[in-house]
């Protein structure tokens, strides 16, 4: 119908990467580290219809970094692709050259590690960094541990933004111009910081743009 949209499907495919983001990565981690089997197919395919290609990709590619059975899907290429196709922003091209090398070295140094033998998540191998000081050793290998679990935060805005999509975007605003949207947006979605502006701070602020006649 006129005006409608489809957000509703992608706020969908979001809320079920939240719910299933430790799992996912787990079924993932082990795909990539036992081969298939039929029952391994299956939960592929049913990741595939839920996700899109590139955050199946995204996933598996993490899934290199976790601790899980010694460090079982450790994986120096995936790890560096991951960087080179998901963070090159957040990375320098020195710094992904630099990964490649801190990463065996890190291999090393933390897989023989009494302290590292019994976690099993992302959470608890980077709090454990922390606390042994390796975080100064392995400055870029922690960076990148912090972004990939940043992303159920970060799906958790989108989802947040999504959700106030639907109350702005209604069939009596259907035709608002991206700008305006954008605004309104913003508006709503900090409405907790915009409640704190008065009316007169607004005004002064106005004025003091530009000369405008009125």
């Amino acid at each position: 119908r006129a005006g409608d949209t489809r957000w509703s499907s992608h706020l969908n495919s979001i809320t079920s990467l939240m719910r299933m983001f430790h799992a996912t990565v787990v079924v993932l981690d082990n795909i990539s580290a036992d081969g298939s089997n039929f029952t391994q197919h299956s939960q592929l395919q049913e990741l595939n219809s839920r996700f899109d290609e590139n955050m199946v990709e995204l996933l598996i590619l993490s899934s290199a970094l976790g601790p899980k059975d010694s460090f079982k899907s450790f994986s120096v290429d995936k790890i560096c692709s991951l960087v080179s196709k998901f963070y090159p922003e957040d990375f320098t091209e020195q710094e992904q050259i630099r990964l490649s090398y801190e990463l065996q070295h890190y291999a090393v140094d933390i897989f023989q590690h009494p302290n590292f033998g019994s976690i099993f998540t992302l959470s608890e191998l980077c709090q454990r960094l922390a606390k042994t000081g390796k975080t100064v050793i392995y400055p870029l290998v922690d960076r990148l541990i912090h972004l990939v679990l940043t992303l159920p935060v970060s799906t958790a805005t989108t989802e947040r933004a999504f959700s106030a999509m639907n109350n702005i975007k209604n069939k009596l605003h259907s035709k608002m111009e991206d700008d305006y949207l954008r605004s309104s947006l913003v508006l709503y979605i900090e409405r907790e910081i915009i409640e704190k502006i008065t009316t007169e701070a607004i005004i002064d602020d106005f004025c003091t743009i530009k000369v405008r006649r009125v």
